[in-house]
Parts: structure tokens; C-alpha cells; sequence
């Protein structure tokens, strides 16, 4: 009797310690209000000083958290350098990537407060958050309590990074592989309505779409002329930079989706959203208020923000943010 009393004992003590580190595995809001209390008000303060002066940044970071996200998750293993061999950064997706110096100066302003503490994964997420909203965006919900990989190799962000050259039925299968349905790619896509776009990601839809000197037929003619008149004067410019949403590229608004239904969307994947029934009534719902873009646009980062997370006691607490631990 007393062997018996003395197995469901431990077995109470077993299932106890795998709910107690389950919650310890979570995601939660102000996971760090003991242990670095004034951690999130050091990345809002930095970036309401610094995104007002550089608007343009705020796409950078978004961007660059939408990368990382779809690379072996939300880990910051885009911030890796790269060593023995190459890293996520060196990855043809991510050469046009900035922002990697923010995220630094940030880092240090943390490890400053609380050394060891505030993970480069959880600062990416705040710091595009916070960045959006410094130029007038959608606010949305942040848990933290993310910690850093220790692995980024530039073969998973080339195969896993939707591409501006995707149709639907690439990027469907890009975000399913991340948990994110339809309603999200077409949300998360109205991230283009900041920013800017390299011609080289879209050049092909001005002057060889097929491969015979030809231009995409999605494309509107009237906006293709103005592009190859003022914008992208040759098939190989790669350093020239177009506005996503012209006239508003610092404005977060509704006048990206606009423009996919005008056919002016710059990339084959804004296209492509345009051509499924199920993307293009979202599009309409946007347009037409029944969806609200802010709040819809919030869950979806949200939703984002805890793809494949390490937590507990997965990967590290990284002093840089370029570099793993020694």
C-alpha cells in the first residue's frame, strides 16, 4: 500500500513539474517585469527617438522581423554573422536587409540594464512593433519571453523566404509551412503599403516577363511606362529604389490594396493576390471597412510573432545579437 501511495506521489510530482515547465515555456505579456522591468520602455524610447527622424526604417524593421519569423521561427537567427559557413544574412532574400545596427544599439542599452537578460528575438518583435506605430500604425500585443537560436544557414532562408517572384500557390505553401492561412498573407502582404522595393525584384515584369522582350499583362501599362520612364531606366538596374505605395510609402494605409486592384501592385506576389477569389474578398473587405485593417493586421503580427518560438530552456540568451554564446 504504501509503494502504491508512493508512485502516485511521484507521479503528482512528474505531472506538476511538466505543467510548471510548460508555463515556463510560454509566451506571456511583461515576461520580463521582474527581471528587467524597464526592458520595453528602453525600445520604445529608442525608437520614438530615432524612427520620427527616418521614417523609412520602420519598414526595414518590419521586414526584417517577417524574415526571421520564416526561418526556423521568430529566433533572431537573421541577426547571425556568418563563420565556418554562410548565414541567413548572406542569403540572396536578405542582402537588401537593414537594420541590423539598430537592433545592436539596442541590445546594448539592454545588456547596459540587465545583462543576459532580454533576448534578440524578443527585441526584433518589440522593435518592429513600436517602429510601425512611431509613424502612425496599428499598435498590437507583444508576449515576450522568445530566446535566440543558435543555428541560420543561408540555404533555409533561400528555401523558405516567399519570394516577390512567387504566384499563390507558392506563397499558400510558404505560410502554411508557418501556420498562417490566406487572411494572413493577404494582411501581413499590406506591409508594402511602407517602404520601398529594389527594381531588380520587379524589373522583369517591365521588360522580359516570358523571356522574349515582353511585359506582364497584370501589370498596368499606363503605371510600367512611368516605371521604365522615371524609375527603372534599364532591365539590370539593381540600385535603384521604388516606393511600394507611392505618394503615402511613410503613411500606414489602405492605398496598397487600392492598387492592386488598379493593377499597380510591384511585385508578381502583390499580383498574385489578386487572382484567387478567397484573397481578393479580403482585399474588398479592406477596402470596404467590413474587415478593419489595423486590428486585422495587429492579430496577424501577432499570430506571426509566435511562429515556432524557442522558450524555456531552448536556445540562448545571445550577449550580441550578431554572434552565438561561447
Amino acid at each position: 500500500m504504501g509503494g502504491v501511495r508512493c508512485l502516485g506521489f511521484v507521479l503528482v510530482l512528474l505531472g506538476l513539474l511538466v505543467f510548471i515547465g510548460s508555463t515556463e515555456a510560454q509566451l506571456e505579456v511583461g515576461f520580463y517585469s521582474k527581471s528587467c522591468p524597464n526592458a520595453e520602455m528602453i525600445v520604445y524610447d529608442f525608437v520614438y527617438e530615432h524612427i520620427p527622424q527616418v521614417p523609412s526604417l520602420a519598414a526595414a524593421l518590419l521586414r526584417l522581423h517577417f524574415h526571421d519569423c520564416f526561418v526556423r521561427g521568430c529566433d533572431a537567427s537573421v541577426l547571425l554573422n556568418s563563420t565556418s559557413s554562410n548565414a541567413e544574412k548572406d542569403a540572396a532574400p536578405n542582402l537588401t536587409l537593414r537594420g541590423f545596427d539598430f537592433i545592436d544599439r539596442v541590445k546594448s542599452l539592454l545588456e547596459a540594464e540587465c545583462p543576459g537578460v532580454v533576448s534578440c528575438a524578443d527585441i526584433v518583435t518589440l522593435v518592429s512593433r513600436d517602429a510601425v506605430v512611431a509613424i502612425g500604425g496599428p499598435y498590437w500585443s507583444v508576449p515576450t519571453g522568445r530566446r535566440d537560436g543558435v543555428i541560420s544557414r543561408d540555404l533555409e532562408a533561400l528555401a523558405n523566404i516567399p519570394s516577390p517572384f512567387s504566384n499563390l500557390s507558392s506563397l499558400t505553401t510558404s505560410f502554411a509551412n508557418q501556420g498562417l492561412d490566406l487572411k494572413d498573407l493577404v494582411l501581413l502582404s499590406g506591409g508594402h503599403t511602407i517602404g520601398l522595393a529594389h527594381c531588380q525584384f520587379f524589373s522583369n515584369r517591365l521588360y522580359n516577363f516570358t523571356g522574349v522582350g515582353d511585359q506582364d499583362p497584370a501589370l498596368d501599362s499606363k503605371y510600367a511606362a512611368n516605371l521604365k520612364a522615371r524609375k527603372c531606366k534599364t532591365p539590370n538596374d539593381n540600385t535603384t529604389h521604388v516606393e511600394m505605395d507611392p505618394g503615402s510609402r511613410n503613411t500606414f494605409d489602405l492605398s496598397y490594396y487600392s492598387l492592386l486592384l488598379k493593377r499597380r501592385g510591384l511585385f508578381e506576389s502583390d499580383a498574385a493576390l489578386t487572382t484567387d477569389s478567397t484573397t481578393l474578398t479580403y482585399i474588398n473587405q479592406l477596402l470596404e471597412g467590413s474587415l478593419n485593417f489595423y486590428a486585422e493586421f495587429a492579430e496577424a503580427m501577432e499570430k506571426m510573432g509566435r511562429v515556432n518560438v524557442k522558450t524555456g530552456f531552448d536556445g540562448e540568451i545571445r550577449k550580441r545579437c550578431g554572434l552565438v554564446n561561447s
